[in-house]
């Protein structure tokens, strides 16, 4: 395969793009804006090793000092996640920007999906996709995640869409774009805390090399745009699902109060919520992070059109 020269590649993930092995994208908003230090570098060098465990390769994405750069150093990492939301939160319409005045991103689910792409790299693991938010009949506020989903031909392993967003019009958004929701070991779409929304998928496929042969056939057919595979949550980690939308109301009605919007919603209500649980929110995203990381290497490692 040929290499983007608009990419800055890490050793191992040049190697392994060269030599046909598993690579999983990893994004970095996740650190810079998902999580307080220092829990989230430590999550992005677990999320490292477990894709490393899994027997792929992990490739953190972001844009510093200009570069597009797929793989990171540890310094890197720790850069990221020291500088926390100073770094521009990075999506479609910023990468060129941040790119040409050589400053720092930390990309979004679009952000990655993009760079992914141009790199060569098929699968990436991200906590929740971004969606349809509530009042979006009014606001149109809606992630340029499920626009990206619908064009770039990246699958995307996630715990569902967050629970913070309307998650019924999110997956009738998804439709519309024309992009296939697979749940995995799952009927049901997951909400990000909790491993039920009421909303159905619509494919489940119960073991990783079922979903790498349809992303296989995807490619060999030439059919553009991402697929969207939810993983639950680990039962274990769940979080009451009546406790936890009561704490996201009570969330979204502040943020209205503060007339917080745009870029600033999501990390708003994620910090504010684990304000609210105690930091038992917090545990929650980082175990389903890990998990949806897991499947992900899977899936990398059965897909035979890599």
């Amino acid at each position: 395969m040929q290499l983007n020269e608009n990419i800055r590649y890490s050793p191992e993930v040049r190697e392994a793009i060269l030599n046909g092995r598993p690579v999983v994208a990893l994004e970095s908003t996740i650190i810079s804006h998902g999580m307080p230090y220092p829990q989230n570098v430590e999550t992005a060098k677990n999320c490292e090793r477990i894709v490393r465990e899994e027997g792929a390769v992990p490739a953190t994405c972001a844009i510093l000092g200009g570069e597009l750069c797929v793989g990171l150093t540890e310094e890197q990492l720790e850069y990221l996640g020291r500088t926390g939301m100073a770094v521009t939160k990075t999506s479609r319409r910023d990468i060129a920007v941040v790119a040409a005045r050589r400053g720092d991103g930390a990309l979004t689910v679009a952000g990655t999906m993009i760079l992914a792409s141009m790199a060569g790299v098929r699968v990436f693991a991200t906590g929740g996709i971004g969606g349809v938010h509530r009042g979006a009949t009014e606001t149109m506020d809606i992630s340029a995640d499920l626009d990206e989903l619908g064009r770039t031909s990246v699958a995307v392993v996630c715990a569902g869409a967050k629970s913070i967003l309307d998650i019924g019009l999110t997956l009738e958004y998804l439709e519309t774009k024309g992009v296939p929701v697979i749940g995995y070991r799952t009927d049901e779409m997951p909400a990000f805390y909790t491993r039920s929304s009421g909303f159905g998928v619509d494919y489940r496929m119960d073991e990783p090399a079922e979903i790498a042969a349809v992303l296989d056939k995807r490619r060999e057919l030439n059919i553009e745009g991402g697929t969207l595979i939810v993983n639950p949550i680990p039962e274990e980690h769940s979080m009451d699902k009546a406790k936890i939308d009561a704490v996201i109301e009570a969330a979204v009605e502040k943020a209205n109060r503060l007339g917080i919007k745009g870029k600033k919603i999501t990390p708003f209500l994620l910090a504010e919520i684990k304000d609210v649980t105690g930091g038992s929110s917090l545990e929650a995203n980082i175990a389903l992070v890990y998990n949806n990381v897991r499947l992900a290497a899977r899936i990398a490692g059965a897909m035979k059109n890599r």
